[in-house]
């Protein structure tokens, strides 16, 4: 019964030290040079390290192409096999892994190159800013609303 009862706590545990594990690979990219030009680093790298904790990740922390199709589900962009498989090429730079690691998905969203899923993720984030339509009817016309 108790082993029931830890089930919580074993996961915050296990969350707590993959946060950790991505803070160290953050500060990686925050001290190479080769993204030192980049604006805002610090902020662009804890934003990802958000999106990347939302997918649904492998035991070794890896996104793998379930947990990329129910993401891209999620956000209303379902795709085939065959598209998730390019996607996941682009992203390992051709390799032939069903997975990929949280420094290749910050390559991806760093690097020059734009790959569809960077795409989608980054559109994703603009539909978030806009303005919520209102729902319902709408309002009444009235002669001086004419054009």
């Amino acid at each position: 019964m108790d082993k029931h009862l830890q089930g919580g706590k074993a996961f915050g545990f296990l969350k707590s030290q993959q946060d950790e594990k991505l803070n160290s690979i953050n500060e990686v990219f925050l001290t190479d040079p080769k993204y030192a030009e980049e604006e805002d680093l610090s902020s662009k790298l804890e934003m990802f390290k958000n999106k990347y904790m939302e997918f649904d990740l492998n035991d070794q922390g890896d996104i793998d192409m379930m947990g990329l199709k129910r993401m891209l589900e999620k956000l209303g962009v379902a795709k085939t096999h065959l598209e998730l498989k390019k996607m996941m090429s682009d992203v390992v730079g051709g390799a032939a892994r069903d997975t990929f690691c949280y420094t290749d998905f910050l390559n991806m969203m760093l690097g020059k190159r734009n790959s569809i899923l960077r795409l989608i993720l980054m559109f994703e984030e603009k539909g978030k800013d806009q303005e919520p339509k209102e729902s319902g009817p709408p309002q009444r016309k009235t002669f001086s609303d004419l054009p």
